[in-house]
């Protein structure tokens, strides 16, 4: 697991009602366990930092005072700074303690100055978790050179101070631990790291679901990437939408609408001639290049290709249709538009079972039930686990990821695995679908994988369509949604 990953799934977690207070007290009751474990009672030093890594090492003091154990906590901060609500109820639990008969003895650290060497039999690194990068600052470089200098038994919390935990790489110096207690799972960078910092390594059970990590969350919004500031026209993404038909005029419109909702600069609608000056008539905000004909047919693929190059990410398939030449049309795009693509609504009918060439770039597919038949040639199976198996099996067969629409959406790479359950039975109303489509391309096009976007623009679609129905029942309409969306990625 990823340091980004493990922010999700704490901040998932506490959406579900387990509150962050929780986690922290379970992972520093097992630290804890793991110092008594097989030792009496000793003098113990605890490094602690200000953040959540530092409040583990702080309930863990709780629990070996109890045990008979003395504590020497050094804290490296001003307890005016302290970054996390949790640490700073723990610390003010042990400031009280410190008043009290129990042999606990704090050291304020502000400074390298204050520190000092001791001769605890076991030391506590709690100083850095999963947040570190670069050069130590002082007064954390100093107490990184005192721990490794000491003869006590190191105990690292999560990850050893000064190693990365994504990619186990040491840019400094970092300490180095004899053994290193980490929770709910291992972090990519200990398996990485040399054994010097991390030692043996210990998988502690702080309580978290596994529905934390499969269901999206608004932890999930922690992926996104804020806009750089200097930012010019483009740089956050170029969407093309290939869409359109005689039936369906805005269905390609709301794709479009809904990327620049979603952030993107510029999204472009690629439709058939006749459609050109209806579409441009639904918003200001949207570029409309008319085709050869009144429906896609081959003679335009040439012309679209050629377009798709201008572009970070391509939407094909909202309101389409399905006449034969359009099939040949998108059959011949999905393989010559070297970006990548969302395949949407009708032209996952167009390609069909078993058709769909391998790409070199990401191709995420977005159905609902009857769309996911008649691309796949399977049908739905009504209890979720097998409903799973069957996405499973397509998104492997096809080289895609799926994105199965319904009330639980399932969101599937290879081995990878999504549910979504955000959304209501007011997004029954057409059209969201291709709102959806349109998310799913403008993450893309801001260089989210396949997989992320997809979960991400489930999760932030189904949240708008939550926003919506908040304010107008089950009686919206997607270009109702559609407002609602920038609000759903807060």
């Amino acid at each position: 697991m990823n340091p980004k990953d493990m922010m999700v799934v704490d901040a998932n977690a506490d959406a579900m009602g387990i509150p962050r207070t929780s986690l922290m007290e379970n992972a520093g009751r097992c630290l804890a366990h793991r110092i008594i474990r097989n030792r009496n009672p000793c003098k113990v030093a605890i490094y602690a930092g200000n953040g959540g890594n530092g409040g583990d090492g702080l309930v863990a003091a709780r629990y070996i005072l109890n045990k008979g154990f003395e504590v020497e906590l050094f804290f490296l901060s001003d307890p005016a700074l302290i970054k996390s609500e949790e640490t700073r109820l723990n610390w003010q639990v042990l400031d009280k303690i410190s008043n009290g008969v129990s042999p606990l003895k704090i050291e304020v650290i502000k400074d390298s100055s204050y520190l000092h060497e001791n001769d605890s039999e076991v030391i506590v690194d709690a100083l850095l978790g999963t947040g570190v990068s670069g050069n130590l600052r002082e007064p954390i470089s100093s107490a990184v050179d005192i721990i490794n200098q000491s003869k006590g038994f190191k105990i690292a919390v999560d990850v050893p101070t000064g190693v990365d935990p994504g990619s186990g790489m040491v840019t400094d110096k970092a300490v180095r631990a004899d053994v290193t207690v980490t929770f709910h799972k291992v972090k990519v960078g200990l398996n990485i790291a040399s054994v010097e910092y991390v030692g043996s390594i210990e998988v502690c059970d702080i309580g978290i679901p596994k529905e934390a990590e499969m269901f999206t969350g608004p932890g999930d919004l922690l992926r996104l990437e804020n806009r750089a500031k200097m930012s010019h026209k483009g740089q956050n993404g170029r969407v093309l939408i290939i869409g359109g038909s005689k039936e369906y005029s805005g269905a390609p419109a709301l794709a479009a609408l809904s990327s620049l909702a979603a952030g993107v600069d510029i999204a472009v609608v690629a439709c058939p001639r006749e459609l050109s000056s209806i579409i441009r008539s639904y918003s200001p905000d949207l570029i409309v290049r008319g085709l050869s004909e009144d429906f896609f047919n081959p003679k335009d693929t040439e012309e679209i290709v050629k377009l798709s190059e201008n572009f970070d990410s391509v939407v094909i398939g909202c309101g389409i249709g399905r006449e034969d030449e359009t099939s040949l049309a998108v059959n011949d795009l999905v393989v010559e538009i070297e970006k990548p693509i969302v395949i949407d609504a009708d032209a996952l009918k167009l390609i069909g079972p078993g058709v769909l060439p391998k790409r070199n770039h990401e191709t995420v597919i977005t159905p609902h039930a009857g769309e996911f038949m008649e691309f796949s040639g399977h049908g739905v199976p009504q209890d979720l686990k097998s409903r799973i198996g069957v996405v499973r099996e397509v998104s492997t067969e096809s080289g895609t990821t799926a994105l199965l629409k319904g009330k639980v959406d399932i969101i599937v790479q290879n081995d990878k695995l999504k549910l979504n359950n955000t959304g209501n039975p007011g997004m029954t109303v057409g059209g969201t679908g291709d709102c959806l489509a349109g998310l799913v391309g403008a993450l893309l096009a801001q260089d989210h994988n396949g997989f992320e976007a997809a979960f991400l623009g489930a999760y932030i679609n189904g949240r708008a369509g939550d926003l919506a129905e908040k304010d107008y029942g089950f009686n919206f309409k997607a270009t109702d949604l559609l407002k609602f969306i920038p609000k759903a990625f807060k």
